[in-house]
């Protein structure tokens, strides 16, 4: 397993200053590549990026991913760029086009998403412009679908896929062409009992089920209907969520790369349900 291109994932608005500390801290003494982290129901993204660099010193971090309609296009430009010059590049930007529910909440019209995309995409640019600022290797959307990664292979860094299997390496690919990173997002969960492991996918996929986009991808990666009822069938949760011993979680993961993804991205899930990153399964996979 290539530590140089495995990131970690964690949900951030259940931990406290010190727990993000202990977290980011750990995840760069063994080696991970960057720290990704959502914009979700409370900590605000940048704010977040710049406290994670400031508790690091070589790690990568990583919003994952930041909500275009929390922030207008030349803030974001900004703000990638403040925390590029005062944390020596190590602030990647991952952007996203949200969900329609949140986004209405928010008192914007959620508009199409690979035209908002590309629109917020071209007004950042001019900002970069006007800041004489070129270093914009370190950009990613939120793609699932061939129209929206397309897009990210012709204007930014790479795609950042969620909820996925490893089928989505070459979905992406395809409709990317050869240009462009592919950096995928897996859960696992460091138990060989398998019904504890599919309780726990199943609560933490429940918020997913019913949005459509997760939806209409899980369909194209070989899925049907009927997974998605009753919480998840059971082959749709042990892909969402790999298990196992560390040997048969490697395994797992290590298909990603043999089909092509530029960077995996582990989400850690704790085997006793609790929130929080299990540590001790980012340190066992990399063994």
């Amino acid at each position: 397993m290539n530590v140089e291109k495995l990131g970690v994932f964690t949900f951030t608005d259940v931990m406290n200053s010190d727990d993000l500390k202990t977290f980011a801290c750990r995840a760069e003494q063994l080696g991970y590549s960057r720290i990704w982290y959502p914009e979700a129901f409370s900590y605000e993204s940048f704010c977040l990026g710049g406290y994670l660099l400031n508790c690091t010193k070589t790690i990568g971090v990583a919003s994952g991913i930041a909500n275009i309609y929390a922030r207008d296009a030349s803030a974001s430009a900004m703000g990638y760029v403040s925390l590029n010059k005062l944390y020596q590049g190590r602030f990647t930007l991952g952007l996203g086009v949200s969900h329609a529910p949140f986004v209405e909440q928010r008192g914007h019209t959620y508009g199409s998403p690979v035209k908002e995309m590309s629109d917020y995409i071209k007004n950042m640019k001019l900002t970069f412009q006007s800041l004489e600022y070129k270093d914009e290797r370190n950009i990613f959307i939120a793609a699932l679908g061939p129209k929206m990664s397309a897009l990210a292979s012709a204007e930014v860094t790479g795609v950042f896929p969620y909820n996925i299997t490893s089928a989505q390496v070459e979905l992406s690919r395809k409709s990317m062409g050869s240009t462009g990173a592919i950096c995928c997002e897996q859960k696992i969960c460091l138990t060989s009992d398998k019904n504890k492991a599919r309780e726990i996918a199943r609560t933490n996929l429940e918020f997913y089920l019913s949005l459509p986009n997760y939806q209409n991808n899980w369909l194209r990666l070989g899925f049907d209907s009927s997974d998605f009822k009753n919480g998840g069938s059971e082959r749709f949760l042990d892909s969402m969520v790999i298990s196992g011993d560390r040997i048969e979680i490697r395994d797992k993961l290590n298909e990603y790369f043999e089909k092509g993804a530029d960077e995996l991205v582990i989400q850690p899930l704790k085997a006793n349900g609790q929130p929080g990153p299990d540590l001790d399964a980012l340190e066992q996979i990399i063994q």
